[in-house]
């Protein structure tokens, strides 16, 4: 997901530092959470060989629903992002979103 590998010794606070043997041996730094949304994104495109607002309704639900699972909306302006790969209005996402949370609580009450 865009990791960059670095030497102990460029390591930042909020980078992670692997150690082996109690000697810091290489530094791993983490992308943004917005820049793994692109490249989620991107992914998606690769996998449909079309960008994803030439997708159907049903394949754009089906986009929307995937990325809630990997926590797309929990980024700042993560509906934005996705809305405009899409190509769809931020309203049709959070419809797509509510659409699934009904299809849930259905599927829940015919189980329970």
């Amino acid at each position: 997901m865009g990791a960059e590998i670095l030497g102990p010794e460029q390591a930042r606070a909020d980078d992670v530092v692997l150690a082996w043997e109690g000697e810091d041996v290489l530094a791993v730094r983490l992308p943004q959470l917005s820049d793994s949304l692109d490249h989620i994104l991107a992914a998606m495109e690769r996998r449909h060989g079309m960008p994803l607002s030439q997708l159907d309704r049903k394949a754009k639900q089906e986009a929307v629903r995937m990325l809630e699972a990997r926590g797309a909306f929990s980024v700042r302006h993560g509906v934005e992002t996705v809305a405009g790969a899409l190509g769809v209005s931020r309203f049709t996402v959070y419809n797509y979103l509510n659409r699934e949370t009904a299809l849930s609580r259905e599927k829940a009450a015919e189980n329970g």
